[in-house]
């Protein structure tokens, strides 16, 4: 094992970079989408529900784990869950953490790419003489790679080869040099857009702008819960399953942004911060911008109806760039601007999150440097990516994020969760926790962790099998079979490499803990 000397240059830059971990393309996206399928209030109180059932206990979870692997050098699940347990399996169910940012990285960069896209056309105003139908036909133009309606050949190639080397490029400088940097710059301008744009989406007024409604009328249909449909278990289960995707808890990026943390540094502080900064992102800005500005041009039937076809990426791709051509030139760009621009700032500090976890299994466990494993990272996301690129219109896409955005998360947090709380033991738990503490936790979360959280991870998984096993069953094409294997393919790679690094370990006389 070759130590190397990374650390955080300060904690605003730790919450930063670990806030912008959790914020992510989703907290845009997907949240507005769910609030809107399942009854707008009454999705918020079971979502408020399960961040405080799940979500802030997993995160407590995670950065302890972190914390404790980062004592004995180990920068990646492999070996941080090892290192808390005698029986040698845990190192293999570690292999998760390595896996599913791989995989995800893999069509994710693709996804962020868009957004620099899409900052593009809208700076050159390729979308101010279109109608609503073309715009939404642009987004299918660009993602058919064979096709050149845009002006630019293979632009959807050019513009996700750019991002992949601007996500390289800033892992091989380092924490702070690098992923601390983006996240103080990127965070804040973040935050600075989604303020201006929601403030924009609420004052919209019927009549002006060619809007119908109020954007109020958003924020009343998001925050106004209909107790009649509160007890749906369906509600429930997506509130669930949105708190652990949008908190990126189940991916081993956490624990790697933890384990650079000094044994004695606060990690209950730092995990509430940024838990909490990414709901405010997700729900305050997330929802009053998309919720709100939706509502004001179509009204909530129409807002629903309109997600029944399009979905989260419909909204976000196909229809805001028609609605903000209603403001006028000028604001148009400006919106199109900010719109894509926090899109885009919060998706590379997720993808660099993704970038570290392997890159600090490869210099621990294989003695390379910073730059070399980045660039490795980069190369293996080239290959790996380029079937969800190039078979994006095949479903490779989608298949690599309900594999490994999804199945993949719900598995490695449930098998955490156990080995923390009972393998490992809470007691000891809770003493990770609580060490170094700059708050008092309250006593409850100790029974949470314990009981509440992995019951609810497990009901999480329960429901999740019969969607499994249709999609296992449904007929497919030759390439979404392809992207199955691929990602199978992955998986034992990567326990391959771990065995390998487990025996180098033994053979040096090394060990875990």
């Amino acid at each position: 094992m070759t130590k190397h000397n990374e650390s955080w240059g300060s904690r605003v830059g730790l919450v930063l970079a670990m806030a912008g971990n959790a914020v992510g393309l989703g907290n845009f996206l997907r949240f507005p989408v769910q609030a809107i399928q399942n009854g707008g209030g009454s999705f918020i109180i079971p979502y408020l529900i399960c961040f405080l059932l799940m979500g802030l206990p997993l995160l407590f979870v995670e950065w302890s784990m972190g914390r404790f692997g980062g004592r004995f050098g180990h920068h990646s699940t492999p070996f941080i869950l090892d290192s808390m347990s005698k029986q040698r399996f845990w190192k293999y169910i570690g292999v998760f953490g390595i896996f599913t940012n791989l995989a995800v990285a893999a069509y994710y960069c693709y996804l962020e790419s868009w957004t620099l896209a899409y900052i593009y056309h809208s700076v050159v105003g390729t979308f101010s003489p279109m109608d609503q139908t073309q715009v939404s036909s642009f987004f299918d133009n660009y993602t058919d790679i064979t096709t050149s309606t845009t002006g630019i050949p293979y632009e959807a190639v050019i513009f996700w080869l750019l991002c992949l080397f601007l996500n390289t490029y800033i892992l091989s400088r380092g924490l702070s040099g690098g992923v601390e940097k983006v996240a103080k710059i990127g965070m804040p301008l973040l935050i600075l857009f989604g303020i201006i744009l929601a403030i924009k989406a609420v004052t919209l007024k019927a009549g002006s702008e060619g809007a119908i409604n109020d954007g109020t009328v958003g924020l009343e249909f998001l925050w106004t819960p209909d107790l009649k449909s509160i007890w749906n278990p369906t509600v429930w289960l997506a509130a669930a399953g949105q708190i652990f995707f949008t908190l990126s808890v189940g991916m081993g990026s956490i624990q790697c942004y933890a384990s650079y943390l000094r044994s004695r540094d606060d990690i209950a502080l730092n995990a509430m911060s940024a838990g909490w900064m990414n709901e405010f992102v997700e729900v305050v800005l997330g929802g009053s911008i998309v919720i709100s500005i939706t509502v004001g041009y179509f009204g909530i039937e129409g807002m629903t109806n309109l997600v029944s076809q399009v979905g989260g990426l419909g909204l976000g791709f196909r229809t805001l760039p028609y609605l903000f051509q209603q403001w006028g030139p000028i604001l148009a760009v400006v919106a199109g601007i900010f719109w894509f621009g926090l899109l885009f700032f919060a998706g590379i500090t997720s993808s660099l999150a993704m970038g570290t976890p392997f890159m600090g299994f490869l210099r621990d466990e294989f003695g390379m440097s910073r730059e070399k494993a980045a660039w490795s990272f980069g190369l293996f996301i080239l290959i790996l990516g380029a079937p969800a690129v190039f078979f994006f219109k095949q479903g490779v896409f989608d298949e690599f994020d309900y594999w490994a955005g999804t199945v993949s998360l719900v598995v490695f947090a449930l098998f955490e969760i156990i080995l923390f709380a009972w393998v490992f033991g809470m007691e000891k738990g809770w003493a990770e926790i609580t060490s170094g503490a700059d708050i008092k936790v309250p006593r409850i979360f100790k029974f949470i962790i314990k009981f509440i959280t992995p019951l609810l991870l497990g009901a999480v998984f329960i429901g999740s099998l019969p969607g499994i096993w249709d999609k296992l069953t449904a007929d497919t094409n030759g390439a979404v079979i392809f992207g199955r294997f691929l990602l199978l393919g992955v998986w034992i790679g990567v326990a391959v490499m771990v065995y390998i690094a487990y025996r180098k370990r033994v053979k040096e006389g090394r060990f875990t803990s």
